[in-house]
């Protein structure tokens, strides 16, 4: 049966993407929604709807409800800051597509901009704080596990410990994004990885690896969400069809493996069904995989393989260019850029529009994730160019 759009993005624009100190976040996120305004062909005066997101680590005051009068807007018939942790992203544009779908509003403008480099402050002093594991006040701070990459690293060991991967299965993963980032303009790191590149690089927390983790850039990315119906007069419109969410909770440390039952199949099953489609459908994944544990993982829980095979599969050069499911098109987290949710999410858009360049593939169906904390919050969206399936 055909399935029609919930809705779609129409707009698409990002500020200037730093790993320099300079605007704040809120001045970068008007910049990028005045851009994907401009990118919609309609005038920003038309927007009737705006949700913000700011990192989860950041202050509300880094990107307030006021950024409205920044921009100008008036008469908003929707205005929020969305809180999903790093899924929050992909939630935007859930919420922006089933306001427009009921009616509530026309355009909505989804923005998420970050600043973690500042002067005197690397990105790496600003994600270098606990990452809450247990749920025990302070636990981890008296341990010293501080930030994403020791609770990344207790994925990759586990991973390694029940599937038999080695370190090479990870440099594969990152080895393929860099092959993707070589052909992409805005990929900050584009100069050729090899396998003993790889190897050489320092730990940051065994077996996490320097060139494991993602590349925080200071830049903000915004999106505008139409109605399915206005989208046909938009330059190159990307219809949703289909979404969903997942948020595996804590069912205790004796009944969950949190770092694969996380609630990224439940996303994805949940969005699959919507569109009436499945994996084998796909033509190319971006996920949000800031580490590359957890691209294989990824890989296993939306459905391209069974659980334990992502190692195998991103090592047989599935990911790469070239491969059977061309994956985080742009250089990912890892090579490309990491602003969160909005990385997968601008590239899921730009392949969709056959914008990719020398870095384009099919784009029939491609999928984009979101994920929060330590794989605790997921969020997945299915889109085309195509108004019907």
């Amino acid at each position: 049966m055909a399935t029609k759009p919930i809705a779609a993005i129409t707009g698409l624009g990002f500020s200037t993407l730093s790993r320099e100190p300079g605007m704040s976040a809120r001045r970068l996120a008007c910049d990028a929604a005045r851009a994907a305004s401009l990118d919609s062909g309609q005038a920003l005066s038309s927007i009737d709807g705006l949700l913000l997101n700011r990192s989860p680590i950041e202050p509300h005051e880094t990107l307030p409800l006021t950024v409205q009068r920044d921009l100008g807007l008036h008469d908003l018939g929707l205005l929020a800051s969305i809180e999903g942790e790093g899924s929050s992203v992909v939630q935007m544009i859930q919420i922006a597509a089933l306001a427009v779908n009921s009616g509530m509003v026309n355009r909505v403008a989804c923005v998420f901009a970050d600043a973690p480099i500042r002067p005197a402050v690397n990105s790496g002093q600003t994600f270098a704080i606990p990452l809450p594991l247990t749920g025990i006040e302070g636990w981890e701070r008296e341990i010293g596990l501080f930030g994403a990459s020791a609770a990344f690293a207790l994925v990759a060991s586990r991973y390694m410990n029940l599937y038999g991967a080695n370190e090479e299965h990870f440099g594969a993963w990152a080895i393929a994004e860099r092959e993707w980032a070589m052909r992409s303009e805005r990929a900050f790191l584009r100069t050729p990885l090899t396998m003993q590149d790889y190897l050489a690089s320092r730990w940051i927390s065994r077996p996490v690896r320097l060139l494991d983790c993602a590349y925080p850039v200071n830049g903000a990315i915004a999106f505008i969400v139409s109605r399915a119906d206005e989208a046909a007069a938009a330059p190159a419109p990307a219809y949703i069809h289909g979404m969903g969410q997942g948020h595996s909770g804590c069912r205790g440390f004796g009944a969950l493996e949190p770092e694969f039952d996380n609630g990224a199949e439940q996303a994805g099953r949940t969005a699959y069904a919507m569109a009436g489609i499945g994996p084998a459908d796909i033509s190319s994944a971006q996920f949000y995989a800031p580490f590359s544990c957890a691209g294989l993982v990824a890989v296993e829980n939306y459905g391209f393989c069974k659980r334990g095979e992502g190692a195998a599969f991103v090592a047989d050069g599935n990911t790469r260019p070239g491969g059977s499911l061309p994956t985080n098109t742009g250089g990912g987290m890892l090579s490309g850029y990491y602003m969160q949710g909005a990385t997968s999410l601008s590239e899921a858009v730009i392949q969709v529009r056959g914008e990719g360049g020398q870095r384009q593939v099919a784009n029939d169906l491609v999928l984009a994730t979101g994920l929060g904390g330590r794989q605790e919050h997921h969020a997945a969206l299915v889109l085309s160019p195509h108004g019907r399936l």
